[in-house]
Formats: structure tokens, C-alpha cells, sequence
């Protein structure tokens, strides 16, 4: 029986996105995009080719860099409101609650990096029944959002740890943008990220297993 080669990858924390890496949301995300590409006028498939990982006032941005920022603002809340109230489809991705119950079991260093707010992103976590981390990062703590590194240089200031001594789990392309300005590495996860050549790439979170390492506060993946 042949098995999959493994990677080991060491550092002292890790920094999780929520959607794509932990969550799978891509339901509801193609649901309230399309509807608000509808609205506007604009070609569904392009919003969503730049619409994951970013806030959605970010997305607005990119698509309408002429309009007012106030109004991408005003648009935002009105989707978050949608998206907090919209959890339909809403799954873990496989290996999700056993990769955050580990974490916290082996008392590996590790915090939620995401562009959602606190509302939508406690709501995306409960729906799909993954443990919600005690340090997170979420857009109330940010004034940029991904592919700016500061929510990842922010999480890693909360866990009290070097940058280039954090490993980023990611699935989309602003996302590891992030993490790689941050001076961080980046595993990414899931077939999204494949296409932005991560530092390592797994297909889900059941090819990652964690563990203390032999250095006191380091942690070890084994990535296959």
C-alpha cells in the first residue's frame, strides 16, 4: 500500500484564516456576491474571482476604484448583515474541529486571522462546528484588509511571537499575499491556494497533524 510523502514544518505559532481554511463558506459568499454583482451591474464571475479573502468594502474597492469610500462602507454592512444572518451550506473543512482541538489540547500558540468581523465570523464558526480561538484578529482590529500584512503582524504581536517564527494557514490569493509580506510561511489549504504557489500546500486540513515540538512553546505540522 503506498502512502503519502509528509513534510515537517517547524515554527512557535500559527495563524488561521477562517474562510476557505477552517470554514467552508463558498455558498453563502457566492450567494450574497452574486446577488450584490446583480445589483450593481457587474460581472458575477469577476467579483468573485477577487472577492475571497477580503473585506467586502476592499472587493468594492478594486471593482469601483472611483467611487466613494463611505459608499463601499455602507455596502459592506449591508452584506455583512446578509452574511451574518445566512449560514445555509455553511461546513467544516474535513479536519477542521480535530486541528483546532489540538492545538488547544497540546497548548500550541495559535489565533484566527480573518477578514470577517466578530458577528459573522463567531456565526461561520458555530454553524460548521469548529472551536472558536480564544486570540483572534478579526476587521474590527484592522484598518487594511488582506493582502495587507497587518492583520497577521497583529496576531502574531498578540501571541507574543517573531513573524518569521509563525506559519500562516491560508486558501486564498490575498491571503497568502498577506502572509508572505507579513515575512511569514504560508501553507496553503484547499485547491484555491494551489494556484498561488504556497510555501506548502495541502488538499484539506486532515493532511495536517500537529504536535508540540522538543523546543518549550515550538510546534511541529506534518503536512501530507
Amino acid at each position: 500500500m503506498s502512502t503519502r510523502p509528509t513534510t515537517t514544518v517547524s515554527a512557535r505559532a500559527l495563524l488561521l484564516d477562517m474562510d476557505g481554511t477552517l470554514v467552508n463558506s463558498d455558498a453563502v459568499v457566492e450567494r450574497i456576491w452574486r446577488g450584490w454583482a446583480a445589483e450593481n451591474g457587474v460581472d458575477a464571475e469577476a467579483v468573485l474571482s477577487v472577492a475571497h479573502g477580503r473585506q467586502g468594502h476592499a472587493t468594492m474597492a478594486l471593482l469601483f476604484p472611483e467611487r466613494p469610500h463611505a459608499q463601499n462602507l455602507a455596502d459592506n454592512e449591508r452584506l455583512l448583515e446578509r452574511e451574518r444572518n445566512d449560514t445555509e451550506g455553511v461546513v467544516p473543512i474535513p479536519g477542521a474541529p480535530a486541528l483546532l482541538d489540538a492545538l488547544l489540547a497540546q497548548g500550541i500558540a495559535h489565533a484566527l486571522v480573518t477578514s470577517a468581523d466578530v458577528p459573522l465570523s463567531e456565526a461561520r464558526m458555530a454553524a460548521a462546528g469548529v472551536r472558536y480561538p480564544a486570540v483572534r484578529i478579526t476587521a474590527e482590529n484592522v484598518s487594511a484588509s488582506k493582502p495587507d500584512p497587518e492583520g497577521f503582524l497583529k496576531g502574531a504581536a498578540e501571541l507574543g511571537v517573531d513573524p518569521a517564527d509563525c506559519l500562516v494557514l491560508e486558501d486564498s490569493e490575498a491571503g497568502i499575499a498577506a502572509g508572505r509580506a507579513a515575512g511569514m510561511r504560508v501553507v496553503g489549504v484547499g485547491p484555491r491556494a494551489a494556484a498561488h504557489r504556497p510555501d506548502h500546500h495541502v488538499q484539506d486540513l486532515t493532511g495536517v497533524r500537529v504536535e508540540a515540538g522538543p523546543v518549550p512553546g515550538s510546534v511541529r505540522l506534518h503536512l501530507g
